[in-house]
């Protein structure tokens, strides 16, 4: 025995004495609520010239989707590589470790085959950053000449705008209040630099982290930063929303819910409506819709520029060839599709995220692929991509394969899932009394008669607050959703939708019902789950 243990452990020593120059450095970047709404993806408008540049020298996944579209159960799926059914979390004010505390993460996967892992920024959720166990070095702090960003707006009245929302609400609700009851403005256009905002003061932090690690250059290393934005506030330096003249933007061409759909599959904009100068009940104004827009877009563009400073920091510190590169989106965002602003539905518009990666070897360069690939899928595939073991628990498929051949047969289907959206919060919790309490009481009241006016005898309050998932499976051809009872997976779906991709890319018709022979065909493919789709 102690003879095989010397053994172990001097191979062990063999393998980290070269484990820096064998091993590829990982470069892991994630951004909030951004749809593929890049120039890479088609989009008319946006200014996304970093991101574009890396798909142009890489893999683009043209139909990429989350687990779930919203950020903590997202993020979580993403980094655990478990299904939100399997980490049992569904939204947001429920922490990771309190529900898998010995679930295995990438980053601390990575550290435990020799590599240095660091973040900067938005990873995991808020809450979620799992100091200690999944990162083994800390960033990047401060930076002499450089301030951090006091607030979440540069303009001081927009930060004592929020502060004041917030003491009004803390007063009147308690604590309450800090679910997002107290916001400032939506948007707002400085005059400032990129570190004048926190994406752009991280990302000084990640390249001074970055040029550390590359100094200690004994293990290859996992840096991982993560952008706040396009998530609101849309706060953006002023030369970004100079990028757009604001009459060429295109609206949302779909502003109607599908015919048919489920009453409950969308809602009332709760996220946005939280927004000092955003109406709290009906439409949006076109004018106040597109100053939106161009506020998401400054964002985006803003993001871009950060992502290509981060890039370049690779190519000056001489690493840029030995660096695995991944840019992802935890889920995508209704700008006005469907009548919603947000994200947290099980549509195509909310689940599909952009998605694209670099590497060293890769066969095919400046590709795109149609192939159903999932956000779970990113674990493994890094895996196989070091050479490093995937740990069983995962329940995603490494796209590796895709990278040398793009066009190849792949998964039947992509699954995600999302709790009630009509009648839980934007953060995907159960209603709070405070919100029924809000402005949001004739919101929630009117979507409550909406659901008993469709499905009459089914309304059971405590089910449709509580218990009622939303599950969906994209096919390459086809959305399936499916809203049942989360707590007995025999039971008997309460609504089904249906739409086909072929004749009706936005969604706009729900045909389950005059396809009953189809919607049967797929109801089976979905509970054959995601095991059979692989």
């Amino acid at each position: 025995m102690i003879r095989l243990l010397t053994t172990f452990c001097f191979g062990l020593l063999l393998q980290s004495a070269g484990f820096a120059a064998e091993k590829p450095n990982v470069l892991f970047i994630a951004v909030d609520d951004l749809r593929p709404e890049l120039g890479c993806y088609g989009s008319p408008i946006a200014k996304s010239p970093h991101l574009d540049q890396l798909a142009a020298d890489g893999l683009l996944f043209n139909r990429a989707y989350c687990q779930q579209a919203i950020c903590r159960p997202s993020r979580a799926s993403l980094m655990t590589g478990a299904r939100p059914d399997t980490t049992g979390l569904y939204h947001n004010y429920v922490s990771l470790r309190e529900l898998q505390p010995n679930i295995l993460t990438l980053p601390e996967h990575f550290i435990a085959n020799g590599y240095e892992a660091a973040y900067c920024g938005k990873i995991f959720h808020q809450g979620d950053t799992d100091d200690g166990r999944s990162w083994s070095r800390e960033s990047v702090k401060r930076i002499n000449g450089i301030r951090k960003p006091r607030g979440p707006y540069a303009l001081p009245e927009n930060n004592k705008m929020k502060a004041d929302n917030m003491k009004n609400m803390l007063a009147k609700y308690g604590e309450a209040a800090r679910k997002g009851l107290a916001a400032g403005p939506a948007y707002e256009k400085a005059d400032v630099a990129d570190t004048g905002y926190i994406d752009g003061y991280n990302t000084a932090l990640a390249i001074a982290t970055l040029k550390e690690l590359v100094k200690d250059d004994d293990k290859p290393f996992f840096l991982a930063m993560g952008y706040k934005l396009p998530h609101l506030n849309w706060c953006a330096p002023s030369k970004y929303w100079d990028m757009y003249d604001a009459a060429d933007i295109p609206m949302a061409g779909e502003t109607n819910a599908p015919e048919n759909g489920a009453a409950m599959g969308l809602h009332a904009s709760f996220e946005l409506r939280t927004r000092a100068g955003i109406p709290k009940i009906g439409p949006l104004s076109p004018e106040l819709s597109r100053t939106l827009k161009h506020a998401y877009l400054a964002s985006v563009s803003y993001v871009d520029a950060q992502i290509g400073k981060l890039i370049a920091a690779l190519e000056e510190a001489g690493v840029r060839d030995n660096t695995m590169i991944v840019v992802w989106g935890d889920h995508g965002w209704h700008l006005g599709d469907m009548g919603v602003w947000g994200k947290a539905t099980n549509y195509e518009i909310a689940t599909r995220v952009p998605l694209m990666i670099w590497s060293p070897d890769m066969q095919t360069r400046g590709a795109n692929t149609d192939a159903l690939v999932e956000l779970v899928d990113i674990y493994p595939t890094l895996c196989e991509l070091a050479g490093i073991p995937i740990p069983e628990h995962t329940e995603g498929t490494s796209f590796k394969p895709l990278m040398n051949d793009p066009n190849q047969s792949w998964k039947d289907a992509a699954f995600s899932q999302y709790p009630n959206p009509a009648l839980r919060e934007w953060a995907a919790n159960p209603l709070s009394q405070g919100m029924r309490e809000t402005w949001f009481g004739p919101l929630i009241q009117q979507v409550e008669e909406r659901i008993i006016k469709q499905l009459g005898e089914s309304w059971d309050r405590e089910l449709f607050e509580q218990h009622l998932m939303g599950y969906t499976m994209r096919t390459d051809r086809y959305r399936l959703v499916i809203w049942k009872d989360h707590r007995d997976s025999s039971s008997a779906p309460i609504y089904v939708e249906l739409f086909d991709h072929a004749n009706d890319p936005d969604e706009t018709t729900n045909i389950a019902n005059k396809n009953p022979e189809l919607t049967s065909q797929l109801l089976a493919q979905w509970n054959a789950g995601w095991e059979a789709a692989r």
